[in-house]
């Protein structure tokens, strides 16, 4: 994926594993307006399941995804 979504905020969980990731997002949306894009960054490949969930149950949008070299990355359009 070469053009990767812009974003107004990134939250780092490298090291943190289920459920923290999602912990320390659902805290960092709270703090964000809606429309704006929060890339997360992740190591714990339980998130690839956990962070779609997260937003199909909370109505936010993961406009894109990609793992590169073991990190994760998703970039998540907070609901409006």
């Amino acid at each position: 994926m070469a053009d990767l979504p812009a974003y107004d905020d990134v939250l780092d969980t490298s090291g943190l594993y289920c459920p923290e990731p999602i912990m320390m997002m659902h805290n960092r949306v709270r703090d964000l307006a809606a429309g704006n894009v929060l890339k997360v960054v992740a190591t714990d490949p339980a998130t690839t399941r956990d962070v779609p969930k997260f937003c199909t149950f909370l109505g936010h949008e993961l406009i894109a995804q990609r793992e590169q070299d073991g990190d994760y990355e998703y970039f998540i359009r907070l609901k409006t």
